[in-house]
């Protein structure tokens, strides 16, 4: 935790960063991770080549990533000579801008209401604009499964974590992840292209993200159906080619007593995934009851730091 922030202040800078999330939600214009997301580009495309190794992609997420990090560090320094409240300030905007929770519910729940009013299209149009299968003839099941994947996993990525490490090291803690999860995002894939320039940024974002994505697993236990929860973790998740992403769906599949996983179309090709969960497959209504899940682990943490902060104060 940095320096000058209590406890308290914490818990209380959470709430504020999450007010600003409910409130305004993600940025339509000059949001700092689509910034991010360029620069990253420019850097894959000048440093990856047919001759770059894993010490190379290294040295790229380090130019990527540290620059930003330092400067969010010294701008909170800065502030904090001029007014301390100014640095408390930056610290909720940095959080505000790795929260996504708004915008999950504002790209999910579309796809929910598409799916009940039976359009067909419209769901795979929009589902099309949140994963990375191949959407264009999914039927309605298959959608609804791809909604309550990526619902559970960025509940994680773009919530839970960012929380975690802003608790752990305020404003440039979430900054520091939100940074990392974007280049796995972008680098983190088994494609001979990333195989090897890639390697760093899957390997980061998998340590950083290992305490807050089994916290994540957890609270999904917790507010769902916890028995069956627990079991499709334990069972499950180590099939998983991510060792965090699995986890987090397989308990967050086993909370909502649905089956989720099996086979998805990437690129044009077949895929065959690991089951997630037990029970039904997955369908338009259970996109809806995967928000709540996700909405009331929000409320969870919440209620959570901030009784931390009250008794730690």
């Amino acid at each position: 935790m940095l320096a000058g922030l209590t406890f308290d202040m914490v818990a209380l800078l959470v709430w504020l960063g999450l007010a600003l999330d409910r409130l305004l939600g993600e940025p339509r214009r000059w949001h700092p991770l689509a910034g991010f997301g360029n620069v990253a580009a420019l850097i894959e495309r000048r440093m990856n080549d047919k001759d770059a190794g894993r010490l190379r992609g290294m040295l790229a997420w380090l130019l990527a990533v540290l620059p930003l990090v330092a400067a969010s560090w010294f701008a909170i320094a800065m502030l904090a000579q001029l007014h301390f409240f100014l640095a408390l300030a930056a610290h909720v905007l940095m959080l505000y801008f790795g929260l996504g929770l708004r915008s999950l519910r504002d790209h999910i729940m579309p796809i929910a209401a598409a799916l009940q009013a039976g359009d067909l299209p419209l769901a795979r149009s929009l589902t099309s604009r949140i994963v990375s299968r191949d959407t264009a003839q999914l039927p309605e099941a298959d959608l609804a499964k791809a909604g309550v994947e990526s619902l559970l996993e960025n509940g994680n990525d773009a919530v839970f974590a960012t929380l975690f490490w802003f608790v752990i090291a305020g404003g440039p803690g979430a900054v520091l992840f939100r940074l990392a999860n974007t280049l796995d995002a972008m680098w983190g894939y088994r494609t001979a292209r990333f195989l090897h320039f890639g390697w760093a940024a899957a390997r980061i974002d998998d340590l950083l993200n290992l305490a807050p994505a089994r916290l994540t697993a957890l609270s999904y236990a917790a507010l769902g159906n916890t028995r069956l929860a627990w079991q499709c973790w334990r069972a499950q998740a180590p099939q998983w080619s991510s060792p965090n992403a699995g986890p987090v769906m397989a308990a967050g599949a086993g909370a909502l007593a649905i089956s989720l996983g099996g086979a998805a179309v990437y690129d044009g090709e077949l895929e065959q995934r690991p089951t997630l969960g037990s029970g039904p497959r997955a369908t338009g209504k259970d996109i809806a009851r995967a928000w709540k899940l996700v909405a009331g682990t929000a409320w969870l943490w919440m209620g959570v730091i901030g009784i931390a902060g009250v008794c730690l104060a």
